[in-house]
């Protein structure tokens, strides 16, 4: 694929579910299911070819040696923190080619690293010059024992040897399976500096339509309280753990994307065995994941539609959705900044099963932020194998991690 990229342009919007250009690796994806179903009364658009955008993307590789990159959280000094599943964290020095990496002692023994689950989302407080202060997500166990998947909030030493607990948990009690399955969870910082927290159902049938468990949603959270967000959709309900819904109906919310300029939210969503998303998130939406049947059934039914629009006629639509087979969309980010060019605005997404990147044009504000079109870069196209990561540098540049498990990578890149 080297000196090629492929483009794809949006069809038939909300009518067909075909599958996007995919590369044709069998890699299991981690959340499918074992058979395959329907499609979607009413899915996303899908993507037909288009003409390939100028430029070849070049990732350089800025770490190495890693295993299952979770995330990375640039510092204001340039410096970034990076979660590995297993339940590692560690400070780049930089972001150049090869920069210098530390393991930052912090006390991960509690982090139940098992399947999906481990020491996944971080995000770096809008207030971090001051307060060095930074949040991650992660499967909590006692005794050995699964407990639930929790926000903690932690203090980073000014030299960033250390990390240690201030919020333990800043929320809790979110579901968790014991294999770890569907256990999200991704975090990102709104424009009003709230923690927007994407997270799994734990594959239990009810979570996703139950508004007063924290699985199958994603959360609006202050940070400094750990209570809900100024202007979260459920504010005043009776349920503390409602409270924090901002919308509902959701599988696993792998990625988190806030949109420069507008503050519109995006998320990126594992499907089952097709039907992967991409969603433009509205205050207390229902994204319509059901695999209970509206309670009628109690084992995890995965032939249900990913947004079931007979069954919930409000539902909201995916701006995008991956047809069959999957992608496994992981983590996402804006593409930010006059050096992209006509990528300016992009809203890349990484795949897991996919091993791409995936650049969507988004609808603009006054629109259901339907996609119109997607590129596949070819450099990002099944040359580092599962990518999850994506995150945009204060410079504008283009972070993404791999997670193969093996000398998984940081890779960048710079559109200048």
């Amino acid at each position: 694929m080297t000196g090629v990229t492929r483009a794809l342009r949006s069809r038939r919007p909300h009518r067909t579910a075909t599958a996007v250009a995919a590369v044709g690796l069998l890699v299991a994806a981690g959340c499918g299911a074992a058979s395959p179903a329907p499609a979607p009364a009413e899915p996303a658009p899908t993507a037909a070819p288009a003409p390939a955008a100028p430029g070849e993307l070049a990732p350089v590789v800025v770490a190495a040696g890693l295993s299952h990159v979770w995330s990375v959280g640039v510092l204001p000094d340039g410096r970034a923190l990076v979660t590995e599943r297993d339940g590692r964290l560690s400070l780049l020095v930089s972001l150049d080619p090869g920069t210098a990496r530390t393991p930052v002692q912090a006390d991960l023994d509690d982090v139940f690293a098992r399947g999906e689950g481990g020491l996944m989302g971080l995000a770096v407080h809008a207030d971090f010059a001051t307060s060095n202060r930074f949040t991650t997500c992660q499967t909590h166990a006692e005794g050995g024992s699964p407990v639930d998947v929790r926000l903690v909030t932690w203090t980073l030493s000014a030299d960033g040897a250390t990390a240690t607990r201030v919020a333990d948990p800043l929320v809790g009690g979110l579901p968790i399976a014991s294999g770890g399955r569907h256990s999200g969870c991704r975090v990102a910082v709104d424009d009003g500096g709230a923690l927007v927290v994407g997270t799994g159902d734990a594959a239990m049938p009810a979570t996703p339509q139950d508004l007063t468990s924290l699985g199958g949603k994603t959360l609006r959270v202050d940070p400094a309280t750990g209570g809900p967000a100024a202007g979260n959709p459920f504010a005043d309900a009776a349920d503390p753990a409602q409270r924090l819904v901002y919308s509902y109906g959701h599988r696993n919310v792998q990625g988190v994307a806030v949109e420069p300029g507008t503050g519109r939210i995006f998320t990126a969503e594992h499907g089952p065995t097709r039907d992967d998303e991409v969603n433009l998130l509205r205050p207390g939406g229902n994204y319509g994941w059901d695999p209970s049947q509206g309670g009628t059934v109690d084992s995890y039914d995965e032939s249900v539609p990913m947004t079931d629009r007979d069954r919930f006629p409000d539902a909201v639509p995916a701006v995008w959705a991956s047809g069959s087979p999957p992608e496994a969309p992981a983590g996402a980010a804006f593409l930010q900044g006059d050096a992209w060019g006509q990528r300016n605005g992009m809203l890349a997404v990484a795949a897991l099963r996919g091993q791409k990147l995936l650049l969507m044009r988004v609808g603009p504000e006054d629109t259901d932020g339907a996609v119109s079109d997607v590129e596949i870069p070819a450099a990002l196209d099944g040359e580092f194998g599962r990518l999850r990561g994506v995150y945009t540098a204060p410079d504008g540049t283009l972070l993404v991690t791999t997670s193969n498990g093996d000398d998984d990578r940081i890779l960048r890149i710079d559109p200048s």
